[in-house]
């Protein structure tokens, strides 16, 4: 078995990330670590691993030598340095911001941080395998992705591929549950200003639009982020409305869709003509590593509405983690992420 570790696993992302190694044919949960609850059992936070594991949370300080490990925040004060986790094991994963862009001038604009070494950031190959799945295999550093920045890519990348030019800067909204927010309490999360909210918190600005705009390759001017805070706890929705310099027929976008993603296995195209569940809604994918996408065209073709649904926790962090090592250590990509989403919810 090849052993992984946590480096703060008493996070939602943390609860997630053991949950699912857990249960994968492959891999064995290692160390799993907390600044704040050491020695306590992994269960008396994250009470759905209850009679799963008898296992304890250990002191960071303490961390040992292992096959690979996935960090799940950057910076923590108690938590090791990135270059004492790589000295410990030959595959990192880091679900943090601090890898995901290669620019260190955009990270320091964006995040407002002194970034990583150059040299670091270009090595670390970005963690969405429907982007770099060749870049990954083998490789030692890898990041996580921004939830509703893997939503806004996997619907966009479609027309990337195909080349249709932008008339006009892409307007991407996307809408967040709670636990986009993290398990540690703020006044945005406490329940009288949360509950049945619809709050816009990033009307202009988005730092997960810096990740579109690396990944697809466009210019800053192209895009235009917005993020609005939901009544729900997991789930990320994206919505990307477009206007494109040509008309294009519904044929031309399925062909579009069905090329990137026939040979996807986390990636399905949902777009029927009528039904209730026609286009893709986040609470049918909590708990999996699937991200839907669908599009609607208006009659002049030329006016475009793309969508995307994930489980923020899911393909947006610990399950599309675990699908990047899986691709790192050269183990069958789907491994320990077959879940297929619950119906009713």
């Amino acid at each position: 078995m090849t052993r992984v570790s946590v480096v703060g696993g008493s996070g939602y992302v943390g609860g997630e990330l053991v949950r699912l190694l857990l249960g994968h044919p492959v891999l064995e949960l290692g160390e799993v670590t907390s600044g704040s609850h050491p020695g306590r059992p992994l269960s008396s936070v994250h009470p759905n691993l209850r009679g799963f594991t008898e296992q304890r949370f250990t002191d960071p300080s303490r961390l040992e030598s292992c096959d690979a490990i996935i960090v799940t925040r950057s910076g923590a004060p108690s938590d090791p340095s990135l270059d004492q986790i790589r000295e410990l094991a030959p595959a990192v994963v880091d679900c943090g911001p601090r890898l995901r862009l290669r620019d260190p001038a955009a990270y320091r604009s964006w995040y407002g941080d002194d970034p990583l070494p150059e040299a670091v950031l270009t090595e670390a190959v970005y963690g969405l395998p429907e982007l770099h799945r060749r870049q990954l295999v083998g490789a030692q550093l890898a990041s996580g992705v921004g939830c509703s920045a893997a939503a806004a890519i996997l619907a966009l990348l479609p027309l990337a591929r195909a080349g249709w030019l932008l008339a006009s800067p892409a307007v991407i909204e996307a809408r967040f549950g709670s636990s986009a927010a993290g398990s540690r309490p703020g006044p945005g999360g406490h329940h009288p200003e949360r509950s049945g909210a619809v709050r816009v918190f990033a009307p202009e600005g988005h730092r997960h639009q810096a990740e579109v705009v690396q990944a697809l390759g466009w210019g800053a001017d192209q895009i235009s982020y917005a993020g609005v805070a939901l009544e729900m706890v997991r789930g990320i929705s994206v919505s990307v409305r477009c206007f494109l310099r040509r008309a294009v027929t519904e044929s031309e976008l399925w062909e579009a869709f069905r090329s990137t993603y026939q040979d996807e296995p986390f990636v399905r195209i949902v777009a029927q003509r009528a039904g209730l569940h026609r286009y893709p809604d986040p609470r049918w994918l909590v708990g999996t590593n699937i991200c839907d996408v669908g599009f609607a065209l208006d009659r002049s073709g030329q006016r475009l509405t793309l969508l995307a649904a994930l489980d923020n926790l899911g393909k947006g962090a610990a399950g599309n983690a675990v699908q990047s090592l899986n691709c790192m250590l050269g183990i069958e990509e789907q491994a320990g992420l077959a879940f297929t989403g619950l119906h009713p919810l």
